[in-house]
């Protein structure tokens, strides 16, 4: 927890919903260096957590779409040669987070965005969620992504 500083404020943690809704845009950046799987010189997505909720709201019931299959399509859509990891993995579980605050405050699980065609329970994203994994693992049983 953040203390105060003299004279200071502490500044409120921002809900799950606030970062789902953060006034940014995409970009597309040449990347100076190799980074992850991306060679240098190339042109690099760097999505926002919205897209990412788009993206994930138009995957079919029943269906999972990893982390690799995500990057290279939003790569594509975007005309760049790849898409950033680390951002993605963060803007996956911010996306996952905000709809499980969304169902906590009763939205009907029909009406949330299905994070878990998106989210491997191994992946790193996934062992941080505030909430754990056993959510995660329901759902994709109910759809049949995992038995």
């Amino acid at each position: 927890m953040a203390k105060a500083v003299k004279n200071k404020p502490v500044a409120k943690r921002k809900s799950w919903q606030e970062k789902l809704h953060v006034d940014k845009k995409a970009e597309v950046k040449k990347n100076d260096y190799d980074f992850a799987d991306i060679p240098a010189g190339s042109k690099m997505l760097i999505a926002t957590p919205l897209i990412m909720d788009e993206y994930i709201r138009q995957i079919p019931k029943g269906h999972f779409t990893d982390i690799k299959q995500i990057r290279k399509d939003l790569a594509a859509e975007y005309k760049a040669a790849y898409t950033c990891p680390v951002t993605t993995g963060i803007f996956i579980r911010i996306v996952a987070e905000a709809a499980y605050e969304e169902y906590e405050k009763g939205k009907p699980l029909s009406k949330i965005t299905p994070f878990w065609r998106a989210l491997s329970a191994k992946s790193p994203s996934a062992k941080k969620l505030s909430f754990g994994i056993k959510f995660l693992l329901d759902q994709q049983k109910k759809e049949g992504i995992v038995s």
